[in-house]
């Protein structure tokens, strides 16, 4: 391999937002941000949205989407189907 054209590969902390997990590993990420882990080391950290502590398929926990919620502004958008119908006669 030639040297200088590849990415520095070394220790990088991912941190979990939604759950706090944090999981140290090797990667080309690199950030400004650092952290000090649990070695005594300073590594630079990068934050994720979801992770395999949190994402749903991993953990086995189902969340809803507040599916609810879109019903609810899709009705309000548009209203009921009933009271259209009634309109049209």
């Amino acid at each position: 391999m030639r040297k200088g054209i590849h990415p520095a590969y070394d220790y990088v902390v991912f941190r979990d937002t939604s759950c706090g997990a944090t999981f140290r590993i090797r990667s080309t990420c690199t950030s400004k941000q650092t952290i000090v882990w649990d070695d005594g080391n300073t590594y630079p950290v990068i934050d994720l949205d979801v992770s395999s502590a949190s994402h749903p398929f991993y953990t086995g926990e189902q969340r809803r989407v507040s599916a609810e919620g879109r019903v609810a502004r899709f009705q309000q958008r548009f209203g009921s189907v009933s009271r259209r119908s009634s309109d049209a006669k």
